[in-house]
């Protein structure tokens, strides 16, 4: 059974560095994860809200399944231990031959 893509939403702004290098490790990340990636221009109403209500002090804002995890530089190996750390699919779904 597949594992459910994490949830990952990006907050950025125009010609920000750090939301490019974000942008980058997600794709190189995503090819070991299964993630669902949501970019949101900071500009835009709801990015400015998940701004505020996160109190992030730059961009880029990510959060994973809805839950802060960085602002600025994405840490690559702290979103890849959260990842591996993620629950797997639930024990029921698998088949036992008897």
């Amino acid at each position: 059974m597949q594992p459910t893509p994490a949830q990952v939403t990006v907050v950025e702004s125009e010609a920000c560095h750090f939301c490019a290098d974000a942008q980058e490790a997600l794709a190189e990340i995503a090819r070991d994860h299964p993630l669902a990636i949501e970019t949101v221009d900071v500009r835009s109403p709801r990015g400015s809200a998940l701004m505020q209500r996160h109190r992030a002090t730059m961009s880029p804002l990510v959060l994973v399944d809805g839950r802060f995890f960085s602002n600025g530089r994405l840490p690559r190996r702290k979103l890849r231990k959260l990842l591996e750390a993620r629950p797997a699919p639930s024990a029921g779904a698998v088949s036992r031959d008897g």
